[in-house]
């Protein structure tokens, strides 16, 4: 190597205190430049805005494309972790070659003292997308070799590692591109792992940098680190445990937190929440004001299958089994996972006590990763109570091997759950709240109610303690097994709904949505199970065995007038259905999608389909008549009343059409010809008025203006257009309403709705009045 391909090299090179500068232009939204005045309009026409005007000059700033946006966002979040060393310009160039000639571009390089990253980075805009890496993972790989080789050459002096990271924003990768990244040791970052950092690098500052390191390098050595430690070996619990008091500062080189996040998936089941700043910085101003920590911070020590080393003191007493001696603490990244006081740990992260203050510490070997779940809970749930959302999430790990078959589908149920919503293709990502993520508009589904629909649903079976009574659709035998078969069916009916509707789809609970929330989601999952049912049953397919984009094609059939029914939903029919309550409402509101399948799929007939609704119209149409009868009684009196009042003796002449004076007089007299001779009652010309004569004795001369509208007016119409004639239309749908036989009719809902209306505004607002 030259040393002029070494100054070029490090031309591009910046280190800690050209950092701030730099990374306050990567955060900007925008992209800022400063041109001559005279070049103003060319910059405008390209879309470029004035910020500020100088006497020659002009700034001008222009939103940064997504990509562009996307790896500024990474730079400053590996600038935020302590690196030494950090490429200044985009596309920095690292040769590959053994001549030097032949470049690779990378995004990001860092470095210090120990480590190398290199991160490539691809981001696009809108919805998350499919892609398609290949070529670039493979050019990438097959040139690694020849870049690492090249970077030790640029950072002598020390045995680097070295680490590739291919970061993504909004694009779902392939099976394939998975398995070639880990072909080639490349790791994947997403959206969320690199968001997960960045927070962290927040709260914990330059030690979030131990987190990514131990992600990244676990098990791989820590050079000169004093790793002896005085300690007393006991025994508790079944277990080996070690006591003893550490400097903060060693603790955290070789510590981890399990938070539970997308960075640390593949080492569920994780348990830890995340770490909250606010009470990192009343840790740091306890220490630091000599305040003190007497409980211990209880660790787990991973020894990766090598005995832990602990050299036995020469002074021990001889009736004691505990044992006092050195302790030997591995010297590799992630060797500490941290159960219990990860505040008090990182609390000291950024004290000036870092390293001459001294924390207990009670450290347990090689505990199973199922064991320290327990251990947590024990210990978070006797000092302050596990959130229900947490528990949840924590159980579909701690459950999923259980020896009782029923708690192994509650861990399968919980774990599809958390899935849907942390998952980036899946319709309901971040959309469900997982452990202890904050509640948002759009984010309020609980992984309860998932559940749920879950349990109600036909995919699983039934089970007892220790045997399996009835197989589900989709149960294959094991949770791995019936777990890679529903989840991706669950991802493509979402998506199938989604697609139809995204407005609606993407509207939260507090912005008047009706489906992505916990009704919806609820009883979707159980249509979804109903139509499997009934392809089963009708032979058109295997859900267990047919590949699930074939099943999804089936399903699809069945839910696309379930997405015509919600595209013509009204605002009232919507509220109806967001505010369907308990589990009454759930329950109506899961008939009404089968209905809604039903009247455009004649065969899609669900188990208690046909009752439930011949149940309701008996229930609608019982009520309906009540009302009906009600509400005739009350205009009858209601409608004398007021004409009484306005004409004296002679309101039946006076207030009422000769029309229909004249027909209540005939049928007045029909009623009593027909009277047998045991009724002695007579019919007065009054008593034989329809609905539709008190309409027209209310719009009849002036009686609308002087005596009903006041009264008769339903709420909400008082300013439509069209005069009385408008305002009493009421009239005429409770008319029609009452003249059905029900004896065969069925009261549909919005009329039994009307009815109510109608009910709630004469009657009962009359009897407050009253």
């Amino acid at each position: 190597m030259t040393a002029e391909q070494k100054d070029k090299f490090w031309e591009n090179i910046i280190s800690p205190k050209n950092f701030n500068s730099l990374i306050k232009n990567r955060t900007s939204p925008f992209v800022i430049e400063s041109v001559p005045a005279a070049n103003e309009a060319e910059y405008i026409t390209a879309g470029w805005t004035i910020e500020k005007r100088f006497k020659n000059k002009v700034r001008v700033k222009k939103a940064k494309p997504t990509d562009i946006l996307f790896e500024d966002e990474v730079w400053a979040t590996i600038a935020e972790l302590g690196f030494l060393h950090l490429n200044k310009s985009r596309k920095f160039k690292v040769p590959y070659s053994d001549d030097l000639v032949s470049s690779q571009d990378v995004d990001v390089v860092a470095a210090d003292n120990e480590t190398i990253l290199l991160i490539l980075c691809k981001a696009t805009d809108g919805e998350p997308k499919r892609g398609n890496f290949k070529d670039v993972i493979e050019t990438i790989g097959g040139r690694k070799e020849g870049l690492l080789k090249n970077l030790r050459k640029f950072f002598p002096g020390a045995k680097h590692k070295v680490k590739i990271i291919f970061a993504t924003k909004n694009y779902i990768l392939s099976e394939p591109d998975k398995e070639r990244l880990d072909n080639f040791g490349i790791l994947h970052f997403d959206e969320e792992i690199v968001a997960y950092y960045k927070d962290l690098t927040k709260h914990l500052g330059l030690s979030a940098r131990f987190q990514l390191l131990g992600n990244l390098f676990e098990g791989q050595t820590i050079p000169e680190m004093d790793n002896q430690i005085p300690a007393i070996q006991g025994r508790m619990g079944g277990h080996v445990y070690y006591s003893f008091s550490i400097e903060p500062e060693k603790l955290l080189k070789i510590g981890y937190v399990l938070h539970r996040n997308k960075a640390n998936k593949k080492l569920m089941p994780t348990y830890q929440r995340l770490i909250k700043k606010a009470r990192l910085k009343s840790v740091q101003s306890f220490v630091e004001n000599h305040g003190f920590f007497p409980n211990s911070i209880i660790i787990n020590i991973n020894t990766n299958g090598k005995k832990v080393r602990f050299d036995f003191s020469g002074l021990q007493s001889e009736h004691s089994i505990s044992k006092i001696g050195l302790l030997y603490l591995p010297k590799s990244y992630r060797s500490a996972f941290i159960i219990d006081g990860q505040h008090r740990l990182y609390g000291y992260a950024n004290s000036i006590y870092k390293s001459t203050n001294t924390i207990p510490v009670v450290a347990f070997i090689d505990l199973d990763r199922n064991e320290q779940v327990r251990l947590f809970m024990q210990i978070n749930e006797n000092q302050k109570a596990v959130p229900k959302n947490l528990r949840n999430t924590l159980d579909s790990d701690l459950l999923w091997n259980s020896d009782k078959i029923t708690e192994q589908i509650k861990a399968l149920k919980l774990q599809i759950a958390q899935d849907l919503g942390e998952e980036l293709s899946s319709p309901l990502f971040d959309r469900v709240i997982v452990g202890e993520n904050v509640k948002t508009s759009t984010r309020c589904i609980t992984i309860d109610t998932i559940r749920q629909g879950l349990e109600r649903s036909n995919f699983f079976g039934a089970f007892s303690k220790n045997a399996v009574k009835a197989e589900g659709t989709f149960y294959k035998g094991n949770n791995d097994d019936t777990y890679n078969a529903i989840l991706p069916f669950l991802i493509g009916c979402f998506s199938f709904i989604k697609e139809q509707i995204p407005d609606e789809w993407n509207k939260g609970e507090n912005n008047n949505g009706f489906i992505a929330i916990n009704a919806g989601v609820e009883n979707l999952i159980r249509i979804f199970s109903d139509i499997i049912d009934h392809l089963i049953g009708g032979n058109k397919l295997n859900p267990k065995i047919d590949k699930t984009d074939i099943v999804v094609k089936e399903v699809a059939y069945y839910l696309e007038p379930l997405t015509e029914f919600f595209k013509k939903l009204n605002n009232e029919e919507k509220s109806d259905l967001r505010r369907s309550y308990g589990t009454g409402g759930r329950v109506k509101y899961w008939r009404r999608l089968q209905k809604a399948i039903n009247q455009s799929r004649k065969d899609f007939i669900p188990d208690g389909f046909s009752k439930y609704w011949q149940d309701e119209a008996k229930a609608f149409n019982e009520d309906s008549f009540r009302m009906i009868r009600d509400l005739e009684t009350f205009m009858k009196n209601d409608f004398q009343q007021k004409l009484k009042d306005a004409f004296g003796n002679k309101w039946f002449k006076d207030g009422v059409p000769n029309a229909v004076h004249m027909d209540a007089v005939t049928r007045a007299a029909q009623k009593n010809l027909e009277n047998s001779e045991e009724e002695n009652e007579d019919f007065e010309p009054w008593d034989c008025l329809n609905i539709i004569d008190y309409r027209k004795i209310a719009t009849y001369g002036k009686n609308w203006s002087e005596i009903f509208e006041g009264c008769y007016t339903m709420p909400g119409e008082e300013k439509i257009r069209g005069g009385k004639e408008e305002k009493t239309k009421w009239m005429q749908k409770l008319e029609k309403i009452r003249n059905q036989n029900f004896h065969s009719y069925s009261v549909k809902e919005d009329e039994y709705n009307f009815l109510s209306k109608l009910y709630k505004w004469l009657i009962e607002r009359k009897g407050e009045d009253d």
